[in-house]
């Protein structure tokens, strides 16, 4: 979903410890890396102790402000049920919300990877080279943690697609 000339909003929320603003850094790098202007802003609130996180991701041709508008976003991705209500009313409408229970942890090899494996679910909404997402995993974790999150990712990808 890359409208000419339109500027995508994604707004992710969860909690402390998730992995929110990796997967903001994540998904800002990719569309970077696609050429595309981005901004992004991010709440740590009292995330250290489990509290509410949000970021917000602003991409396209050009960006003016880092914050998603309130009724606005295009995506919400929710990586703790509980920060759905808290959360829904910055999704627009016709937006679409991506919700971790779309993900079979069982699949994963590693449950602390959800964060990437939504970003793979949110990743088949996108006009996002591959190579893109790919390289920028690779930017924004230790050589380590790739291959758990290169699964990871097409875990969420195919969970998506399978719908």
């Amino acid at each position: 979903m890359n409208r000419k000339g339109k500027t995508t909003n994604v707004v992710f929320s969860g909690l402390g410890g998730q992995g929110i603003l990796t997967a903001s850094d994540i998904l800002a790098d990719a569309a970077f890396r696609a050429g595309l202007d981005v901004k992004k802003s991010e709440i740590h609130g009292m995330s250290q102790r489990g509290g509410s996180v949000t970021s917000d991701v602003r991409f396209g041709e050009k960006v003016f402000s880092p914050m998603v508008p309130m009724g606005e976003a295009d995506f919400l991705v929710v990586l703790d049920s509980t920060q759905v209500e808290c959360s829904q009313p910055y999704l627009r409408p016709e937006g679409v919300l991506i919700l971790c229970d779309r993900i079979d942890l069982s699949k994963l090899k590693n449950r602390k990877a959800l964060n990437v494996s939504l970003l793979g679910a949110l990743s088949a909404y996108l006009e996002l080279d591959g190579r893109f997402w790919k390289e920028a995993i690779c930017a924004n974790l230790p050589e380590k943690l790739h291959a758990v999150n290169f699964d990871a990712f097409e875990v969420g990808r195919a969970a998506l697609l399978d719908v």
